[in-house]
This record gives structure tokens, C-alpha cells and sequence, in this order.
């Protein structure tokens, strides 16, 4: 018999443990790093390939937007390039604005006023002086600009819009061998940098992008447009368009187009090429844009272009009678006069001396201005004046007035005028002669040359032709509204204002009474009263518009005086009929051949440099309600519209 079996050993369950040496899961970037790794290898060839090819294209289009809003305005974000082309002494305008920010409101903010109840001064703003690590910045370019800039003031700026302005600093160049001043210290006030230009403005900015997307596609550094053909002509070929509109893209706030142009200064604008150039139209427009450009931006590229052109014009005054040629080329050096006359128009010769006079300030070189000053010192003391009108002609030779007997204030000799009153004020109101010269051509204006029409009795200015009366009046003539306003506004008398007013009535009929709301070049007067007759009578050879800013120059000093909101209006009406008559749609502006015909006005396929330089640029100043905006206190427009630094006193 066998013994039982043992009763069977209790059930027992074990645990499995795995000891490790390395960590084991903790929430750790490297374990999630493995993990994300083993999935990368589990995916197929073609999905790994696929997702490379995403993220390649999300950095690319990553890299372009950095690139597109790095060249946008906001002046914290701005380039490299802008911080090498700033200069060690902040400009004396700030970056521009951007032309489409926010709506520009000034309330309570009144325009210049005539000097009778007090005098004003330049804007009282705080000065706050460049932080460290600007200076730092600026060490090595200041070092470049040693050689054009003194050790005197400091102009401050803030980048973020509005203009610190210290007093002025100007001074008359010394006759001994200096070290040259530094850009002038005036500054230009400007609007609230939240702020933007207002409809109107608005629509002055968009009138100059249309005509410099015409120019920069069909004439891109060629001197003018031919926006009708699509193409371009040569005058001087120095870009003057280009040259002409520096200035009035600082203004306008387009820095984009600024640069642009700027780069094209740098790189291929070139004096030394085997051309004539006449000397007043190149000095107004190209020394004077440059100028002005060199003073709102601070780029002394913009001065030294300017003292390398201004010494190839300085042979035009190598005459016998110191009175200029009229043509001077500025590769060889010879200068002569016109093919048709020995003789050099008034004008010209006596409307050089604002950018002369300034390029000695600014660079210490005192032959520009002593050559300049010598002709109006000899103009001051000729005979064959008539209370203060003097004939259209000089001989270069004789140095004596030609063609004597006839006066106007339209072609030849309008901006002589002009710049008696414009020295006057840029000097610091310390050449005596100038003014004297300036009150008698007022006064002789008054006796000679000044009509009512009929038969609204619209005060107009005519010409004198041997003692016979002409009642023929060139829109060229309607710049004197504008000066006569200038001097009223600088201390001359009253009724300075009062006759224009009256004249610039007179101009913005010319405008008003033609069919197309644009003056035509020149008109005539009716003079005696007549049934259904009107007052401004035009000749078929003068219907043309050439695109000219005299009206529209006139009603910006007029508004800035007197704060009379037609003047404004008036130049509404005149810009919408530009942009409904010489507009070209595939870019830029034509001036016409027939301003009384609408549905045809003929365009003559040219758009004039002065348009952008003159025209849209006294249009936008005409609109901002910003007294301070170019101060007329603080800055003297040339024949040109660049505008230039008033002198301070010594």
C-alpha cells in the first residue's frame, strides 16, 4: 500500500523587475528628443522628403518678408544703409513720414500771420541732444565729414518725427580761408508723427507716385518724360527730373523713392561729360536741388555733388564784364553765349545768387558767391533802369543793358525781381541795396505796369514797350502774388498784402475762365467794356499749359499768411483739372497744347522737371495747415522751389 501523496506547495505569483543603468522616463527634452527621432525613422523616404521640402519653403517666404518690411518707414526698424548715410550731426529734417499713416489733425493750429502784431521767430522747440551710442556709431563717418562740416552747433533730430530746433547758426562765409560751416542747423517743422497728411495731401501724393512711376519706367535717369510716347528726351543729360525732386520726396515722405534716387546720385550721376548746360536752369534746378537736398536729408553725398558742379559752371563768369555767359560746358570748361546773341537775358544772370552765395556758406569757398555778388553789384549800378525796372537783355561784353525801353515782369526778367527780395531775406536783412532795388521795382510796378480789365476790374500786370502799353500778362508773371506776400510777411508794407491779393485773384481767374480750369502760358487783358466780353483773352499760339507752378506757389504763400481757406480751395480746383486733362493713364503728366478745348487739349507729350520739383511740391505745403512745415521764417525758396536756409544773424 502506498503512502498518500504531499499535499501541493501553495501558488505563488512573481513580479518581473528589469533593473537599468541609464535614466529611466522623466519628462525630459532628450527622451522626447529619442522619441521624436525613432518616429523621423519610421517615416517613409518620400514623407521624410516631403516634410523638408515644407519647412524649406516656410523659411524662404520667412527671409522675403524680412526683407519687405525691413525696408518699410518706422525709423526704429530702419536698415543698415539708413544709419550709413546718416550723418554725425542729426539732419535738419527727420526721416519722412509715411504718406498713408493716420489722419493728420492740427486743431486750433493757425498759418503764418503778417509780422504787424509781432514777429515771428523759428518754432520753439526742445533741444535734446544725440544719446551715446549714436555718437559712437557716428564716430567714423563724422571723421569722413570733417572736411565739410565745423565744430560749431548741433543739430538734434528725433527719429520717431518731430525736429529739435536750435537756433540758427548760419553765417556769411568769411573772406579768410576757413574751415566750411556745417550743414545749416535750421530745422523744418513737420507734422505730429502719429499724424499724416489729410485727404488733399493725400491726393498731391498720389498725383507724384503716378508721374514718378511714369518717369522711373520709360526715363529712368534721363532729364524729362515723354509720357504720351512712353519714352524720354535729353537736355542736359544729368537726370533733372531725378535732381529736381529730391527734395519734394523728402517732403512728401517717400523715402522709398528717396533712396532710390539717392543711390542713383551716388552711382551714375556724373559732371564730367563733354555738354552745354545753360547756367541758370542748371543752377536752379540741379545746384539748388542738390543743395536742398543736402539740408532736408543731411547726406553730404548731396553737398559734395553740388561744390563739383558748381565749380564747372564758375567759367561762365570769365567775361569781360563779369556778366555771365549764358552756356558753359561743364566737360571742357568753355562757356559762351547763345548761337543767336552776345547778349545774356537779365534773369538769368541775376537769378543764380541764392545757391551761389550758399554753396560759399557751406563750403568755406568764397569764389562762388564773390562771382555772384559781383553781378548784382553791377546790375544795382546801371543806367537805362525805369524806377526800378530794368530792360530784359545784358550784354556779356559791354556789361551794359541792351534792347532798352522794354519792361515786363514775364520771361527774361521775372525772377530778378524775385531774388531782390529773396537775398534780401536770406542774408539776415542786412544788404541795404538789395532792398532799396527791390521797394523801387515795387513802386515802378505800381506806375507803369499796373491795369484793371473790364469788366470785372481784375488788377493785372502788363508790359511797357517804349512807353506803349501792352495789356499782355505771361502766367510766368504770377509768381510775384507769392513774393509781394513774402515781403509783407517780412516787414515790408501793407498794402504790399493788398495788391496780392488782388493779383492773386487775378491769376486764379486766368486759370478759372479757361475751359479746362488750367491757365494757358500767356493772356491778354480786355481793356475796354465791352458786352459778353471776358475779362482774360487768349491767342491761339498761347493756349498751351506747360504744367507750371507760379499759381499754385502764389496761393501756398498767400494761405500760409493769411490763413484764407480759398486759397486752398482754389488750388483743389486746379489740381483736380491736372489730373483730369494732362494725366496720362500709363504714368506721368503731359503738359497741353489747348487749354480752352476739354475734349481735346492735346497733349505735347512732355512732362516738364519743375512739375514734380515745383508744382506738386508747393501743392502739398499749399494743403498742411502746419505754419512750422518749411517755416518761411526759417527757409528761402529758390526760383526752383528748393528751399534754402535763412542766414542767422552774425
Amino acid at each position: 500500500m502506498y503512502p498518500p501523496p504531499p499535499p501541493p506547495a501553495p501558488q505563488r505569483d512573481f513580479i518581473s523587475v528589469t533593473l537599468s543603468p541609464s535614466p529611466g522616463y522623466d519628462g525630459s527634452k532628450g527622451w522626447r528628443r529619442r522619441s521624436c527621432w525613432r518616429k523621423w525613422k519610421q517615416l517613409s523616404r518620400f514623407q521624410r522628403n516631403a516634410i523638408l521640402f515644407l519647412l524649406a519653403f516656410l523659411m524662404l517666404c520667412g527671409l522675403l518678408t524680412y526683407v519687405s518690411t525691413s525696408d518699410q518707414w518706422p525709423a526704429e526698424n530702419r536698415s543698415a544703409e539708413g544709419q550709413r548715410m546718416r550723418p554725425a550731426n542729426p539732419p535738419v529734417l527727420p526721416a519722412p513720414q509715411k504718406a498713408d499713416a493716420h489722419p493728420e489733425t492740427f486743431p486750433g493750429l493757425s498759418p503764418q500771420k503778417p509780422p504787424r502784431h509781432f514777429r515771428r521767430g523759428p518754432p520753439n522747440l526742445q533741444i535734446r541732444a544725440p544719446d551715446r551710442a549714436s555718437k559712437d556709431r557716428g564716430q567714423d563717418e563724422a571723421e569722413r565729414r570733417a572736411d565739410a562740416v565745423d565744430e560749431k552747433g548741433q543739430r538734434t533730430i528725433s527719429w520717431r518725427g518731430a525736429v529739435m530746433e536750435p537756433e540758427q547758426g548760419s553765417e556769411l562765409p568769411s573772406r579768410k580761408a576757413e574751415g566750411p560751416p556745417r550743414p545749416s542747423p535750421q530745422a523744418l517743422g513737420i507734422q505730429n508723427p502719429a499724424a499724416s497728411p489729410k485727404e488733399r495731401q493725400k491726393a498731391v501724393i498720389d498725383a507724384f507716385r503716378h508721374a514718378w512711376a511714369g518717369y522711373r519706367k520709360f526715363a529712368w535717369g534721363h532729364d524729362e518724360l515723354r509720357p504720351v510716347s512712353r519714352s524720354f528726351s535729353e537736355w542736359f543729360g544729368l537726370g533733372l527730373t531725378l535732381i529736381d525732386a529730391l527734395d519734394t520726396m523728402w517732403i512728401l515722405g517717400l523715402k522709398k523713392e528717396f533712396e532710390e534716387a539717392k543711390k542713383w546720385v551716388s552711382k551714375k550721376l556724373e559732371f564730367q561729360k563733354n555738354v552745354d548746360v545753360n547756367l541758370f536752369e542748371s543752377t536752379i534746378r540741379i545746384l539748388g536741388g542738390l543743395l536742398s537736398a543736402f539740408h532736408l536729408s543731411g547726406d553730404v553725398l548731396f553737398l559734395q555733388k553740388a561744390e563739383d558742379f558748381g565749380n564747372r559752371l564758375m567759367p561762365a563768369f570769365q567775361t569781360p564784364s563779369k556778366i555771365p555767359y549764358s552756356d558753359v560746358n561743364i566737360g571742357t570748361g568753355a562757356a559762351h553765349p547763345p548761337r543767336w546773341t552776345s547778349d545774356s537775358t537779365v534773369a538769368e544772370v541775376t537769378s543764380i545768387q541764392l545757391e551761389f552765395r550758399e554753396l560759399s556758406r557751406l563750403t568755406g569757398v568764397k569764389k562762388f558767391q564773390e562771382a555772384a555778388e559781383e553781378v548784382t553789384r553791377h546790375i544795382h549800378s546801371l543806367s537805362g533802369k525805369k524806377d526800378g525796372l530794368v530792360p530784359m537783355f545784358i550784354n556779356t561784353h559791354s556789361g551794359l543793358f541792351t534792347h532798352l525801353g522794354v519792361f515786363t515782369l514775364g520771361a527774361r526778367a521775372d525772377s530778378y525781381y524775385e531774388y531782390l527780395l529773396k537775398q534780401w531775406i536770406q542774408g539776415g536783412k542786412k544788404e541795404p541795396q538789395l532792398l532799396e532795388d527791390y521797394l523801387e521795382a515795387v513802386e515802378g510796378i505800381k506806375r507803369h505796369l499796373l491795369r484793371r480789365s473790364e469788366p470785372t476790374k481784375l488788377t493785372f500786370v502788363g508790359e511797357l514797350t517804349h512807353g506803349r502799353f501792352s495789356a499782355k500778362m505771361d502766367h510766368l508773371v504770377c509768381f510775384l502774388p507769392g513774393t509781394l506776400a513774402l515781403g509783407a510777411h517780412h516787414g515790408l508794407p501793407a498794402d504790399h498784402m493788398e495788391l496780392a491779393r488782388a493779383l492773386m485773384d487775378t491769376c486764379y481767374q486766368m486759370n478759372r475762365q479757361m475751359e479746362t480750369g488750367l491757365s494757358p502760358e500767356i493772356v491778354h487783358f480786355n481793356l475796354s467794356p465791352q458786352p459778353a466780353q471776358k475779362d482774360v483773352l487768349v491767342k491761339a499760339a498761347d493756349r498751351h499749359n506747360l504744367l507750371r507752378p507760379e499759381t499754385v506757389e502764389s496761393l501756398f504763400y498767400l494761405y500760409r499768411f493769411t490763413g484764407d481757406r480759398k486759397y486752398q480751395d482754389w488750388g483743389w480746383d486746379i489740381l483736380q483739372s491736372f489730373n483730369t486733362y494732362t494725366r496720362v493713364p500709363s504714368g506721368g503728366y503731359s503738359s497741353i497744347s489747348n487749354v480752352q478745348d476739354p475734349s481735346n487739349p492735346q497733349p505735347r507729350d512732355k512732362m516738364e522737371s519743375f512739375f514734380l520739383g515745383e508744382t506738386l511740391k508747393y501743392l502739398y505745403l499749399l494743403f498742411s495747415d502746419d505754419p512750422n512745415l518749411l517755416s518761411l521764417d526759417t527757409y528761402v525758396f529758390n526760383t526752383e522751389a528748393h528751399p534754402l536756409p535763412i542766414w542767422a544773424p552774425a
